[in-house]
């Protein structure tokens, strides 16, 4: 499992800027997409809002990948 730490100014992160800068997301457009197709599970549900706010112990799963917020 990969971890992503936040800022300590940032409160949380959103969905789809997580994707891009994981890289499991090429280009904006393309996080949108496997986010509109359910293809993303946040703390193991289906994820559909692009702009969801990730916080601290938040759990991403995309295909593979399994990201946690810290």
């Amino acid at each position: 499992m990969n971890e992503f730490k936040l800022r300590e100014t940032e409160e949380y992160i959103e969905l789809i800027k997580l994707l891009k800068i994981m890289q499991l997301a090429q280009t904006g457009g393309h996080a949108k997409l496997i986010i509109e197709e359910g293809c993303v599970l946040v703390n193991d549900q289906q994820e559909f809002r692009k702009r969801k706010k990730l916080r601290k112990g938040d759990v991403v799963e995309y295909e593979e990948a399994k990201i946690k917020i810290v």
